[in-house]
C-alpha cells in the first residue's frame, strides 16, 4: 500500500469525530441524522411513522397544511377487495419498518432534506362499511390537499383508493400514469358495483382524470387477461411480466418515458407486481411477477417524470409471516418520495 495514501488517510480519518464527512451530499445528511451528536434515533423506539417522517397530525387541519411540499398519508380501506380482505392493515405495517433511507444512492439525494415532508396521518372515514362513503371521504381529503399545492405519497388500502385520488389530483387536467401491478384494474362492473379494486383506472379515464394514451401498465399478468380489453381500446400501453426479460427494464424505461412524456404524472404501485416469493403479504397474489430488483429499477428509472403523487397498495400483512411484503413497500414508498422530491427541486426558481 502506498505510504503516502496510508498516512494522509489516517490524518484525514483515524481521529475524525462521529459523524465527521467530507462530500458535501454526505455531510447533508449527516447533518440531519446527527443533528450535533454522535447518536443516530434508534429506529425501534418512539412512534412508529412513515419512512421516520415527522408526524403532523396536525397538518390536514391547517390551510396550508403546515407548510408542506410532500404529505405522507395511509387509507386503510379494503372495502373493493376481490379476494383475500386486509389491506386495511396496509398503512401500520408500512409504517413499523425501520431503516429504509434516508439516501438515495442512485439519484445522490436525501429527499427529507429536499422537500419538507411529513406523516400526516390516515384518511379519516365516516364509515367503515360503505365503499362508496369512502371514496368520497378519500376524494375530498385529497382535494385539499391538491389545492395547497401539496404532493400526496399514500399507502393503501385496495386498489380502489387511487381511483378518488385520481379525481381530486385529476380534476383540472388528466393525469398520465405508471402503473406498475399484476393486474390491468381496468374491468367493468361486478355484482352491481363498479368502484372495486378491479377498475379504478376505467373509471378514471371515464371521469376525464386520466389520459389513458400517457399510461403504461407494467408486470400484468395472470388468467384475468379478458377482463383488462378497456386497457387495449382506450389506449394504454400494456407490457406484460413475461415481456419484461425479453425487453428489458432499460429498454422499459425509455417506453415509460416515451408513453408518459412530459406532463404531470402519477404513480400507482400495486405490490402484488411483485412474484409473491418478494411479497407474499397481499390479497390477490400472482406468481411469475417482477423481482424487487427489477422493481426499484423501473421506479429509479421514472426520475425525469413530474411526478404528483404516488401510492403503494394491496399490502395485507397478516399473509406474510416475514414481513417481507411490508418492507418491500416501505422501500417503494421511499422511491415515490424521492421522484417527487426530484419533481419538486426542479421545479424550484434558480436561486
Amino acid at each position: 500500500m502506498d505510504r503516502k495514501k496510508l498516512d494522509d488517510l489516517r490524518a484525514k480519518y483515524a481521529v475524525a469525530p462521529p459523524g465527521d464527512m467530507h462530500d458535501p451530499k454526505f455531510k447533508k445528511v449527516v447533518e440531519m441524522v446527527f443533528a450535533g451528536t454522535d447518536r443516530r434515533p434508534k429506529p425501534y423506539e418512539g412512534v412508529a411513522t412513515f419512512l421516520g417522517a415527522p408526524l403532523r397530525l396536525d397538518a390536514p387541519a391547517t390551510q396550508n397544511w403546515a407548510g408542506l411540499d410532500v404529505a405522507l398519508v395511509g387509507v386503510p380501506m379494503d372495502l373493493g377487495v376481490t379476494n383475500r380482505p386486509g389491506a386495511r392493515l396496509g398503512p401500520r405495517a408500512v409504517r413499523a419498518i425501520e431503516r429504509i433511507g434516508p439516501y438515495h444512492h442512485v439519484h445522490g439525494i436525501a429527499p427529507f432534506t429536499e422537500v419538507k415532508a411529513a406523516d400526516v396521518g390516515d384518511v379519516p372515514f365516516r364509515s367503515r362499511f360503505s365503499l362508496s362513503d369512502s371514496h368520497e371521504d378519500i376524494e375530498a381529503f385529497y382535494k385539499r390537499i391538491a389545492a395547497a399545492g401539496v404532493t400526496p405519497i399514500s399507502v393503501g388500502g385496495d386498489h380502489s383508493i387511487t381511483l378518488p385520488i385520481l379525481k381530486a389530483l385529476g380534476a383540472t387536467r388528466p393525469l398520465g400514469l405508471v402503473h406498475i401491478d399484476a393486474h390491468g384494474d381496468t374491468s367493468g362492473p361486478f355484482e352491481g358495483a363498479k368502484f372495486h379494486h378491479g377498475g379504478p383506472f376505467r373509471q378514471a379515464v371515464l371521469a376525464g382524470v386520466l389520459d389513458p394514451e400517457r399510461t403504461i401498465q407494467i408486470g400484468i399478468r395472470g388468467g384475468a387477461e379478458y377482463l383488462w380489453e378497456f386497457s387495449y381500446a382506450s389506449g394504454m400501453t400494456v407490457i406484460h411480466a413475461d415481456e419484461v426479460s425479453k425487453l428489458g427494464i432499460e429498454r422499459i424505461i425509455q417506453r415509460i418515458a416515451e408513453v408518459v412524456g412530459k406532463g404531470p404524472a402519477y404513480v400507482s404501485f400495486d405490490i402484488d407486481s411483485l412474484d409473491p416469493a418478494f411479497a407474499p403479504g397481499t390479497g390477490t397474489p400472482e406468481i411469475g411477477g417482477l423481482s424487487t430488483r427489477e422493481a426499484l429499477a423501473l421506479l429509479r428509472g421514472c426520475a425525469g417524470l413530474q411526478v404528483v403523487g404516488g401510492d403503494i397498495v394491496e399490502v395485507a400483512p397478516q399473509y406474510d409471516a416475514t414481513t417481507n411484503t411490508a418492507q418491500a413497500a416501505a422501500q417503494v414508498m421511499f422511491e415515490i418520495l424521492s421522484l417527487a422530491a426530484l419533481t419538486r427541486t426542479r421545479a424550484k426558481p434558480a436561486g
